[in-house]
């Protein structure tokens, strides 16, 4: 057998059959009792970015899946940023290797209600990240390419004014950029590690090079994960030279995205990011406009809000929030990025500050897994004219995609092989368990 750390590097190939070939050559290796699997416990991240969008590490949909079986968590789910392009590779890999996952997309959205307010992008008054989660296919292509083809122009306009700035470091898109993840699809981090590639090219030796980027960047220049994250901060934010101020025209409306979000059969959901914006501040009158357009769920990101060992204001901002969803019915889905080199495979939900909330997130994590299975395989998803007409309330719908995330078994869906639209909870329920 090759060896698995191969098999693992292989899992990030860009090239898709030599991904489902590692994937499948380690599951067969798992059977021979080659390689152990730790038993999934009640640990979750729904929130891991792939290489189809940024991942610091180099994940593919597969590799992540893979990674997350191995480590035991609960329930897995990616989520791109603009594309659903690893999807389907990521159900086909939980499928194959008995990981319950899911799949979203994030975005950035103009929300006419706040136009005047931070929300949850810094420095970008109206604008917010906004998700949708638990897709079960790679969704309808118009409103994907139109996402697509604003992003791209949107980040080759970037290039032509920071290039304009950081010279003689300067990049090209065809060949310095659109390379670095597998369909060209690059955001402001692919950027960020061009730009640091491209500047040890032009200056290889390393006095040289710093001396180039404390004139730049006005700052002495840190350890290499923390330089990318300065150069996004000085030249592509706000009062950076390749940043342009967003207007209602720069991104889609959050209710457009919400409702190409339920055409796909996907949740629309919510993101919040620490509680101290303008707009965050007023999250009740937020999550309003939001749920008027089709939101159905809230995202968190609890790494960005929690120093062990501290009780703070932005822990405490992080309780508020998910106990304002609860209130609401919002199923909550927390997970870490990885799009930053330094940022954790999974939370740390043993913690003092995380364990309160693990069980709701773990439950959140549930919620979706099902309704992804139920509406790929039945059409009977979270949003569904069946889950309008079967429960008298959110709380007893949240009760029964809770049980059914716990009975389904990846792979297993032959079970609902001879079901139909006109099933009950109570039916459908009872034969899963």
């Amino acid at each position: 057998m090759i060896a698995v750390d191969q098999l693992e590097r292989q899992l990030d190939d860009f090239d898709r059959s030599r991904r489902r070939e590692a994937l499948t050559q380690l599951k067969r290796a798992v059977e021979l009792g080659e390689i152990a699997l730790s038993e999934p416990g009640g640990a979750v991240n729904l929130h891991a970015h792939t290489f189809f969008s940024y991942n610091a590490y180099g994940y593919s949909p597969s590799k992540f899946a893979w990674l997350a079986r191995k480590a035991g968590l609960a329930v897995a789910g990616i989520v791109d940023f603009d594309v659903l392009d690893g999807v389907d590779e990521f159900h086909e890999a939980g499928r194959l290797i008995g990981l319950k996952g899911c799949a979203g997309l994030e975005s950035r959205v103009f929300v006419p209600e706040f136009a005047t307010l931070e929300i949850n992008s810094p420095g970008e008054p109206g604008v917010a990240y906004n998700m949708g989660v638990g897709f079960p296919g790679a969704g309808p292509q118009l409103f994907l390419a139109e996402m697509r083809a604003a992003a791209e122009r949107r980040t080759r306009g970037m290039i032509d004014r920071i290039n304009a700035y950081l010279d003689p470091v300067k990049l090209d898109f065809a060949s310095d950029v659109a390379p670095l993840t597998p369909r060209g699809n690059a955001t402001e981090r692919h950027l960020c590690a061009a730009y640091e590639r491209k500047a040890a090219e032009t200056f290889p030796d390393a006095e040289r090079r710093a001396a180039y980027w404390r004139e730049r960047l006005g700052a002495a220049p840190p350890e290499s994960a923390k330089l990318q994250g300065l150069i996004r901060s000085k030249t592509m934010k706000q009062g950076g030279v390749g940043y342009v101020a967003p207007d209602g025209g720069s991104f889609p409306e959050m209710a457009k995205m919400n409702r190409f979000v339920l055409e796909a059969g996907a949740i629309p959901t919510a993101a919040w990011l620490d509680g101290f914006s303008a707009g965050e501040r007023r999250m009740e009158a937020f999550l309003d406009v939001a749920t008027a357009s089709g939101a159905a769920a809230l995202n968190v990101i609890p790494d960005r809000n929690v120093t062990p060992g501290v009780s703070d204001q932005r822990l405490r901002n992080l309780y508020e929030v998910v106990a304002l969803a609860e209130r609401r019915g919002f199923p909550v889905v927390a997970g870490t990025e990885m799009n930053a080199p330094g940022q954790k495979f999974v939370d740390s939900f043993a913690s003092a500050e995380l364990k309160p909330l693990a069980p709701t997130f773990l439950r959140g994590a549930l919620i979706v897994y099902a309704h992804s299975v139920l509406q790929r395989e039945l059409g009977l998803g979270y949003l569904s004219p069946w889950a309008k007409a079967s429960f008298a309330s959110v709380a007893a719908k949240n009760d029964f995609f809770a049980a059914a995330g716990r009975a389904l078994r990846p792979g297993g869906e032959e079970k609902l092989n001879d079901l139909d639209a006109a099933v009950s909870p109570k039916r459908l329920l009872e034969r899963l368990e």
